[in-house]
């Protein structure tokens, strides 16, 4: 080395490469030969856990040439963290790196390292999708990495075509600062280090460059959608939202969200209805139903105590009902099940138990419900079949027409799906828990050869493993089965009460098989945010069997499903805003942070 010392420091990331290191090194050490001084650069090989002979090639390259260093790994770190790990041992001043294949002309080497060395540009990166260049890509490679980067600019505003190329450089200050918030360790490292640096305001050259592919490339399921999808839904949330949550504006925005749920709740079931039809409706019989309904919750309590206990996590079932609670109150305020986070989130700031363990205890508790709910409603069917009514049933389901009747049939036809769906998701869990056979890691192998698969499969191992854990064990699947039965069934009962607020004509022990039927079909339909005909899909479902099954009219049939379900929505409503001041809960931060840790995974490439 040069009394100068090393200006330049040039990383080649290497997994697996060893048919082409050596020739990938030597070509390098020509490339910065000719424009930098002698002793003012260095090639580090960063070499990433691998499994053929590139570390004893590497090793030998370094000793045959003191511009060449090598640091090795016995365990695979991801590209991102061995690339990181090598940028903070390196000398330079400017640090580039780029793929071992040399798929990008090394005759850009030049203009990618004197873009930053020159202090022109504090990043710099080569661009495949660029006017001026020539890249030879197949559409199996073009379309996925031209969606992918759509993507990343319309989500992370970037103003850059090509993320993912694979020949980049930096100024060390700069490349340090911004690795401060950089978490991702593997294939999205590249992404985001270019994202955040526009964020930064740091000056960021992006510029054409002749590019052919080496190898093989297909599109990677796990890889492409579950890694680098998690990965910008998580760079997104951290760079747009998280900076706007302040602890005051989490208060505003969860009370906010509350009462906006109340009023969608009206909105949706129609509140002159509901009004109309509780003015004829007996109120001692209505508050007995919200009783009733509010007796099952302690039931919740304890069967998510006794499902938790079967994976190793021993609580109180007072507070996990309030937890239960919770939940169920975010997922009335937020969409797409969101609520659901909520209670891993409260289950691990207030108890530590890890996430992984909190989403499968849910899973297993949503599955006995499931499985309750689909068996209650095939032996009413099975019931409904000996005495004959199955008839009158289908009339009503099949037979009758308008938009109230479309959205029952809609909800029939929803209930059936998920109750076949629970059965076979039930059985597949008792087959695998008894299998020898890892199921999981070869279910996983056949949509993805990616690396990141290895990761996907763990982690879907501890998730299936909790779950199994309890349905393997009989004294056990058995004790929350009966919990389960127990809550329906009360949940049922406030339908019937509800139903007999109406002064209907029909006798105590039909009220009930009804009511029976109904709710389940009903719950098993609303799994689907689905609302044809601007009913939804619980109240279009009920209201279709009970005209189906008894001589009720739609009028009383609805107002009864409008009037059930408001009851038990401004139960769980009420117990959720209880919970959540008792034990100081914010639904805006509990889902922010739980989105936050479901997001944090390593991922792979969209392109190589």
């Amino acid at each position: 080395m040069s009394d100068g010392g090393v200006e330049v420091s040039v990383v080649l990331p290497a997994y697996n490469e060893a048919d082409t290191i050596a020739g990938t090194v030597s070509a390098t050490l020509e490339t910065l030969e000719s424009f930098l001084p002698p002793g003012s650069f260095e090639v580090i090989v960063a070499e990433d856990g691998c499994e053929d002979d590139t570390p004893q090639i590497a090793e030998r390259l370094a000793r045959e040439d003191e511009r060449v260093r090598h640091y090795h790994s016995d365990e695979r770190l991801g590209r991102g963290k061995a690339l990181e790990r090598a940028f903070r041992d390196a000398e330079g001043g400017t640090l580039a790196y780029f793929d071992t294949d040399m798929a990008t002309d090394m005759r850009h080497l030049p203009e990618l390292i004197e873009s930053v060395r020159s202090g022109e540009y504090d990043v710099a990166t080569g661009s495949r999708l660029m006017a001026g260049h020539e890249a030879d890509r197949p559409a199996k490679r073009g379309i996925p990495s031209g969606v992918y980067n759509r993507i990343v600019r319309l989500s992370l505003r970037s103003d850059l075509r090509d993320h993912q190329c694979g020949f980049k450089a930096f100024d060390r200050t700069v490349l340090f600062a911004l690795l401060d918030d950089v978490e991702d360790d593997h294939w999205f490292w590249d992404t985001e280090v270019l994202v955040r640096a526009q964020a930064a305001g740091y000056r960021v050259d992006e510029f054409p460059v002749d590019w052919e592919p080496k190898g093989d490339s297909k599109v990677d399921l796990v890889r492409d959608v579950l890694g680098m999808g998690s990965q910008v839904l998580r760079t997104w949330w951290q760079m747009t939202v998280q900076p706007r949550i302040t602890r005051g504006r989490t208060v505003v925005a969860g009370t906010l969200l509350t009462l906006v749920a109340i009023l969608l709740m009206t909105q949706y079931l129609d509140p002159s209805r509901v009004i109309e039809e509780m003015a004829g409706a007996d109120p001692r019989l209505v508050a007995a139903s919200a009783l009733v309904y509010a007796a099952s919750w302690p039931l919740r309590g304890i069967r998510y105590r006794d499902i938790l206990a079967e994976i190793g996590f021993h609580e109180r079932w007072d507070f996990l009902t309030g937890a239960v609670f919770i939940s169920q109150t975010g997922n009335l305020v937020f969409p797409a099940r969101a609520g659901d986070a909520v209670r891993a989130y409260v289950v691990k700031t207030r108890r530590g138990v890890p996430y992984p363990s909190g989403f499968a205890s849910l899973a297993v508790e949503r599955v006995f419900d499931l499985l309750t709910i689909a068996s209650m409603a095939g032996v009413m069917l099975v019931g409904l079949a000996a005495t004959g009514a199955t008839g009158r049933l289908a009339e009503a389901v099949f037979g009758a027409a308008g938009r109230r009747a479309a959205s029952g049939q809609t909800g029939v036809a929803v209930a059936a799906g998920v109750a076949v769906a629970t059965v076979l998701t039930v059985v597949v869990i008792l087959v695998t828990a008894r299998s020898e056979r890892n199921l999981v890691r070869a279910g996983v192998a056949r949509l993805s050869t990616d690396t990141y698969a290895d990761y996907v499969a763990g982690v879907i191992e501890r998730f299936a493993g909790d779950v199994q854990t309890v349905a393997s064990d009989r004294r056990s699947f058995a004790q929350v089965g009966l919990a389960s039965l127990a809550i329906w069934t009360l949940d049922v009962l406030t339908a019937a009460i509800v139903l007999a607020a109406f002064d209907v004509s029909i006798g105590s022990v039909e009220l009930l098989a009804v009511c029976f039927f109904a709710v389940s079909v009903g719950n098993l339909a609303k799994v689907l945010p689905l609302s044809p005909g601007g009913i939804g899909l619980y109240e279009g479902a009920f209201s279709i069997l009970v005209i189906g099954l008894t001589p009720i009219g739609w009028s009383v049939a609805l107002g009864a499903a409008i009037v059930d379900h408001a009851v038990k929505n401004a139960v769980t409503l009420a117990g959720g805003v209880a919970s959540m001041l008792y034990l100081n809960v914010s639904l805006t931060a509990a889902v922010e942070e739980a989105d936050r840790e479901a997001a944090e995974s390593p991922e792979a490439p969209v392109d190589d």
